[in-house]
């Protein structure tokens, strides 16, 4: 049996979707790869999320040029995960935002989730060698920063704790198109190795409530309907209800992880295994609905390379699905 990391395996490029929204608003997606969101200003262009490395921004920048030709000055951290901000160098962007729960992550935890994100998912870090570093903000805000580029408003707001505990959106009040980073996903696996489960789903409420027409998951298509708006944002709701109820019931009848795991992968394969990145997400994911169940471990542990593999070895002997 193999001991890799399921996501080892995932070598197949995949097709790049450029999907236009609304005028000057565009989604860059990728068969469940990280996305990347784009608004362009009267004066100005705006990316959210960057992609891993600036080798692999190369190709957002690329798209962006095909439509306008203004400079690219704004770049946000929809959240901080290194596949999502470390190829933030290739814009030279003069403004960089982020929350300050985003910013305080990058202090405490910044080297090694990149070290250990690299490390699981060695695919979506082309031209890793290109990253100069970790990437910092110089715009941190706490609820909500609005922008106007020209007579666009576009509003940054951290509307809660979720997928990380800086979880920030990007929303066009004028079109309703919302770039929700990894709060939602659409026939995506959330990760949630670094999630608060007691508040995502009150979250998810909040950002229900703002009735988007368009979104951008994090991972996924780019959705064009309300009605696709609202299925993946219940469809994100039901796995993260299913998985987390299930491990934290087993938890509180004294069950160990291992037990957990072989329940809940069990109850969640039938109705989600198809998802992307389902076998790689499930471990790290139910490990932190175990952490956090019971009030264990309120904040999410540090995932190093060598808690990675530890927590892989041992879990992948439970059920033999690699």
């Amino acid at each position: 049996m193999s001991k890799k990391f399921a996501s080892h395996a995932d070598t197949e490029e995949k097709q790049i979707s450029f999907t236009k929204l609304a005028e000057g608003l565009y989604a860059y997606t990728a068969e469940g790869d990280p996305n990347t969101g784009i608004v362009i200003g009267d004066d100005s262009v705006m990316v959210i999320d960057t992609q891993a490395t600036p080798i692999m921004a190369q190709d957002v920048i690329r798209r962006i040029r095909e439509v306008t030709d203004l400079p690219i000055k704004h770049v946000v951290m929809s959240h901080y995960h290194a596949v999502r901000v470390l190829g933030a160098s290739a814009y030279d962007a003069e403004n960089i935002y982020a929350s300050q729960n985003t910013y305080d992550l990058i202090v405490e935890r910044g080297q090694q989730d990149y070290e250990s994100e690299v490390g699981r998912f060695p695919r979506l870090f082309k031209g890793v060698d290109s990253v100069p570093g970790l990437t910092w903000p110089n715009i941190v805000f706490q609820e909500k920063l609005t922008v106007f580029m020209g007579e666009r408003e576009v509003q940054i707001i951290h509307l809660g704790r979720g997928h990380t505990k800086g979880d920030t959106i990007v929303w066009l009040p004028k079109e309703k198109v919302m770039f929700s980073g990894d709060l939602v996903e659409y026939g995506a696996t959330p990760y949630t190795g670094d999630a608060y489960h007691e508040n995502w789903p009150s979250t998810l409420d909040r950002l229900q409530a703002m009735q988007p027409q368009k979104l951008v998951p994090g991972r996924g298509d780019a959705l064009q309907t309300a009605e696709q708006c609202q299925e993946a944002i219940q469809g994100t709701r039901d796995f993260l209800n299913d998985m987390y109820g299930s491990v934290k019931a087993g938890k509180a009848a004294g069950k160990s992880l291992s037990e957990c795991y072989a329940e809940t992968y069990a109850l969640l394969k039938p109705k989600y295994g198809h998802w992307v990145i389902f076998d790689h997400c499930v471990p790290f994911d139910i490990t932190r609905c175990y952490d956090e169940a019971g009030g264990e471990y309120p904040d999410p542990r540090i995932w190093t390379a060598e808690r990675d593999t530890a927590m892989w070895h041992s879990l992948q002997d439970v059920v033999g699905n690699q």
